[in-house]
C-alpha cells in the first residue's frame, strides 16, 4: 500500500465552489473560469474525453502508435527513446467512471510490445500481459477496449522488455473521474522517473549483475519526461497532484519544505476520508492524490525534496535530491479554502474462515548469477495460484529476503490487513505495496468474474524480468 505519515484525518466541513484548471497532459473542466491568478503547468496535448457528464457513459476513442523517438528531456540533451504519439510520457486519458475506452494501438518499434493498464480492471484478453495477450509484433496493431469501472489515477506501459521499454519512455498515465470531484485550482498528474546515463550522455548499457540485483536506478531524475522542472504557482491556491511512480526500481520518499499534504487516495482511488501527511512514500507502480495548499509568500519558493530511503534493511540508500521546485508569482496571496469534505464508504473484506496462502519472494546469487523465485520457483515454471471467483482469498506475501520488493498485482484491488502481524485499521484498495525486507504482509481481496491466469510479481522491473512472476489461476 502507498505509505504515508498520517498526522489527523480531516473532519467534514462545508466546501467552496471553485473552478478548475486541468493540466498536465489533461483537458480543462467545463465550467466557469479559474479564479484569476491560478496558475499550472503543462507539457503535452491532451486525449479528447466526455464533455457532458449528464450523460450517459461516453465512448473514448484514440490512436495510440509505440514508435522511436528523440526523447529530449531538458534542452540540449537528448537519448534514442520510445514514445507513444511521439510524447513522453504518452498523452493522459481522461474519462469517467462507466466511460468505454477504444485504443488502436499500433507497433511501430523494432521488437514486440504491449500495453498493460496498471490498476484498470479490463478484462483478462486486454491485460497486455504474459498468459493474457500475445506481444504485438513490430508492424503490428491490436485494438484494446474495456469499460472504466472504477474513479482513480491509473497508467499505463509495456509488459514485453519492460526493464528497456519503460526506460526509453513508455508510460502514460488514465484519470477516471467520479461523480463527487473535489473543487480545486489546478490539478496535474506527477509522473516521476529516471534515467540512467554513461559518460557521453546516451542511456546506459542495460544488464550486469549489480543492476539485476537492485534495479536499474538512475542518476537523471524526471518529472513528466523534463529534468526537475519549476513550477509557477500563486501563494494560497489549491493544487491537486496525481503521483505515479513510473520508475524501474526507485522508491520515492517526499516531503515538500513548509507544507503539509492533504492525501485523497491511492491505487485504488478515494480513501474514506481525505488524510494529513508530512511525506509519502510510492514504491515503483504506487500512486498517490493529494491536495497542495501553497503556502509560499510572493516570490518565495520551495522544493518537493525525494529524501533518503533505505530500501529493505539497508540495502540501498537514496541520496536526496529536489524533483521539482514550487515558485510563487508576486502576485496577491489567495484566500485559504476550507478542508476538502470527501468521504467515501470502504468496507472491510469479511475474512473470517479464510485459510490464509502462504506467498513467499526469495532470490539467490550463485555463480554470479541472481535468480528470483516466487514460492521457490522462477518465471515462467512456476506452478499457478488456484482461486474461484467471488472466492475470498487472504494471502501472506512473505519476504525472505533482506531488500523491498514491490509487489503489484494484475487485475484486481486487494486490502492490507496487516503488516508484521500488526492489523492496519482502515481499509484501503491497493494493487501494489511495498513489502519491505524479510516482512510478512497479509492481504485480502475478492476476484470478481474475470476468469483467466493472471499475473502477479514484483515491480522493480529487473526483478519480473528475471523471473519473480507468479501466476492466479481464477476460474467458475
Amino acid at each position: 500500500m502507498s505509505a504515508v505519515r498520517l498526522l489527523e484525518i480531516l473532519a467534514p466541513r462545508s466546501p467552496m465552489r471553485r473552478s478548475l484548471v486541468l493540466i498536465s497532459f489533461l483537458v480543462a473542466a467545463c465550467g466557469p473560469a479559474p479564479r484569476e491568478g491560478a496558475h499550472g503547468w503543462s507539457s503535452a496535448a491532451p486525449v479528447p474525453s466526455a464533455s457532458d457528464r449528464s450523460a450517459a457513459p461516453d465512448v473514448i476513442e484514440l490512436d495510440l502508435v509505440a514508435a522511436p523517438h528523440v526523447w529530449t528531456f531538458a534542452p540540449g540533451r537528448s537519448i534514442d527513446g520510445y514514445a507513444y504519439n511521439d510524447s513522453i510520457p504518452g498523452p493522459t486519458i481522461e474519462a469517467h467512471v462507466g466511460d468505454t475506452l477504444v485504443v488502436h494501438f499500433r507497433n511501430e518499434l523494432s521488437e514486440p510490445t504491449t500495453i498493460h493498464w496498471h490498476g484498470v480492471r479490463v478484462p483478462h484478453d486486454m491485460d497486455g500481459a504474459p498468459h493474457a495477450q500475445e506481444p504485438v509484433p513490430p508492424g503490428g496493431a491490436f485494438e484494446y477496449r474495456f469499460t472504466l469501472p472504477d474513479e482513480g489515477t491509473f497508467w499505463y506501459h509495456p509488459h514485453a522488455n519492460e526493464p528497456e521499454q519503460m526506460e526509453r519512455g513508455l508510460y502514460g498515465a488514465i484519470v477516471v473521474r467520479g461523480d463527487d470531484e473535489p473543487v480545486v485550482d489546478t490539478e496535474s498528474v506527477v509522473l516521476l522517473d529516471d534515467l540512467l546515463l554513461d559518460a557521453s550522455g546516451a542511456l546506459a548499457p542495460f544488464g550486469g549483475l549489480l543492476e539485476t540485483h537492485g534495479g536499474r536506478e538512475g542518476d537523471v531524475q524526471l518529472v513528466n519526461g523534463a529534468l526537475t522542472p519549476s513550477i509557477a504557482v500563486r501563494a494560497g491556491e489549491r493544487q491537486r497532484w496525481r503521483f505515479v511512480n513510473a520508475g524501474s526500481a526507485r522508491i520515492y520518499r517526499l516531503a515538500l519544505e513548509g507544507h503539509t499534504f492533504t492525501v485523497l487516495g491511492s491505487d485504488g482511488g478515494p480513501w474514506s476520508v481525505p488524510a494529513s501527511a508530512t511525506e509519502l512514500v510510492l514504491a515503483p507502480g504506487d500512486r498517490l492524490d493529494v491536495l497542495v495548499d501553497v503556502s509560499l509568500s510572493p516570490t518565495a519558493s520551495a522544493p518537493l525534496v525525494a529524501e533518503i530511503y533505505e530500501r529493505g534493511h539497508g540495502q540501498g540508500v537514496f541520496a536526496p535530491f529536489d524533483v521539482l521546485t514550487l515558485s510563487a508569482t508576486s502576485d496577491t496571496p489567495l484566500e485559504a479554502l476550507p478542508p476538502v469534505t470527501r468521504t467515501r464508504v470502504l468496507e472491510p473484506l469479511h475474512v473470517e474462515g479464510v485459510t490464509p496462502r502462504e506467498i513467499t519472494f526469495d532470490e539467490s546469487l550463485e555463480g554470479g548469477v541472481i535468480t528470483f523465485f516466487v514460492n521457490g520457483e522462477t518465471y515462467p515454471d512456476v506452478t499457478p495460484v488456484a482461486a474461484t471467483v467471488n472466492e475470498v482469498q487472504v494471502w501472506d506475501l512473505v519476504n525472505l529476503s533482506e531488500m523491498s520488493h514491490p509487489f503489484h498485482l494484475h487485475g484486481f484491488f486487494f486490502q492490507v490487513l496487516s503488516r508484521d502481524g500488526v492489523a492496519v485499521a482502515s481499509p484501503t484498495w491497493e494493487d501494489t505495496l511495498e513489502l519491505h525486507g524479510e516482512e510478512r504482509v497479509r492481504i485480502a481481496f475478492r476476484p470478481d468474474d474475470r476468469p483467466g491466469m493472471w499475473m502477479f510479481h514484483c515491480h522493480i522491473l529487473e526483478h519480473a524480468h528475471g523471473g519473480m512472476m507468479g501466476m492466479l489461476e481464477l476460474t467458475r
